[in-house]
């Protein structure tokens, strides 16, 4: 036993059941779309502004309730965090300065609250994204990537999945206090994960151990984060997976590090910010993808939001709409929204990339914000934007 899932499962002795990997592959039909596949509207001037100035954000997700349904502050406010860096020339550089940051959302407006974790707090060089809970007594729990090594001098590809938790203070202006109990939550499996940093850093190849989402099963209460991987010894250099892991205590102190619950090898490197919902009796398990990371010798999809349905969290995944493509951007603007979330009432909520079309959108036209929200419509293994 020196798997650290094995080593977790001695700890407690109550570790799940194991998971049944599902696998993504390319349609048989030589294409991603589907009758009943949908393309998302296309962004104009007008559907979107700057959350702040001197603010860029991109990957959002709310202060949720363990059901998953975003968090009522009050006066039906909510709370969001979203990854965020000043303005550069090349928005690719984002990436480099990343940070989480606190907004609220009232009466039509976002108003810009703030780094979520004081500086210095986080263990990496720079923070990815992740999900956040509210508890009893105003305690979130948040779970986040932590990107390189704090005071590294050259920036690394490592991730780690962390987990920290705040108090929240509403009072006038929203902001999160006594930030505590930093640790590490899942540690990578090498039998089933590769580490994260075996990737060139170049744009699409980078390896993934990031972006926990938690899921709490409605059918047992029990918990789970799902995160975007890389499988272990591939086949192919186009390895992404969806992991899972597993509390194994009602304090959410200890976690068992499961196999992949889906693998995209030799089909997509790239699986990002999967995460599930419970809709109608059955399990949806979504993921955002975009066209560069698909392997070009095969079919490649466009990009957008994919998603699998089940009847259970642990196995029997079948992609949606017969090959898993749930939504695309337009055609006319293949990359103006991503990082797609569905939350438990079907809203999805995305962010502005590269929008615009005509010759003066210029080589690329970052919207740095919130993008229009969606709806989608899900009828058992069929699910498009509702109109």
């Amino acid at each position: 036993m020196n798997r650290v899932g094995d080593i977790l499962q001695n700890r407690t002795g109550n570790a799940p059941p194991s998971c049944d990997t599902a696998r993504w592959t390319a349609p048989k039909a030589g294409t991603f779309e589907a009758p009943q596949t949908s393309a998302a509207p296309l962004i104009g001037p007008s559907d979107f502004a700057a959350v702040a100035p001197d603010l860029d954000i991109w990957d959002a997700w709310p202060i949720q309730h363990a059901d998953g349904h975003p968090a009522d502050v009050g006066e039906g406010a909510s709370l969001w965090m979203a990854l965020g860096a000043p303005h550069f020339a090349d928005p690719d550089l984002r990436h480099g300065h990343a940070r989480i940051h606190l907004l609220q959302w009232h009466d039509g407006q976002w108003t810009h609250l703030g780094p979520a974790m004081p500086d210095g707090f986080s263990p990496g060089s720079r923070e990815w994204s992740g999900s956040a809970v509210l508890g009893a007594a105003g305690e979130v729990t948040l779970y986040f990537t932590a990107t390189g090594r704090r005071g590294e001098g050259e920036l690394t590809f490592e991730q780690r999945l962390f987990r920290a938790r705040a108090t929240l203070s509403l009072g006038p202006r929203p902001h999160l206090a006594d930030w505590r109990d930093l640790a590490e939550v899942a540690v990578r499996d090498p039998a089933y994960y590769m580490p994260s940093d075996r990737g060139s850093g170049t744009i699409g190849t980078i390896k993934a151990f990031r972006d926990p989402a938690y899921f709490r099963d409605p059918r047992d209460g029990s918990s789970h984060l799902l995160f975007a991987a890389s499988a272990a010894e591939p086949s192919s250099d186009f390895n992404g997976v969806v992991g899972l892991a597993s509390a194994t205590d009602d304090a959410l102190e200890v976690w068992h590090v499961q196999p992949p619950i889906l693998s995209a090898v030799g089909l997509n490197n790239e699986l990002e910010r999967p995460h599930a919902i419970v809709h109608a009796g059955l399990y949806y398990l979504f993921w955002s993808t975009q066209r560069h990371v698909f392997d070009p010798a095969g079919v490649t999809g466009p990009t957008g939001l994919y998603g699998m349905v089940s009847n259970e969290l642990r196995g029997g995944w079948r992609p949606l709409n017969g090959t898993g493509l749930v939504f695309s951007n337009p055609a006319a603007a293949p990359s103006q929204a991503y990082s797609w979330l569905v939350m438990p009432d079907l809203r999805v909520t995305s962010f502005v990339d590269d929008w615009g079309i005509g010759e003066g959108k210029g080589a690329r036209n970052f919207g740095a914000s919130f993008a229009p929200m969606l709806s989608l419509a899900l009828t058992g293994d069929e699910a498009r934007l509702a109109t």
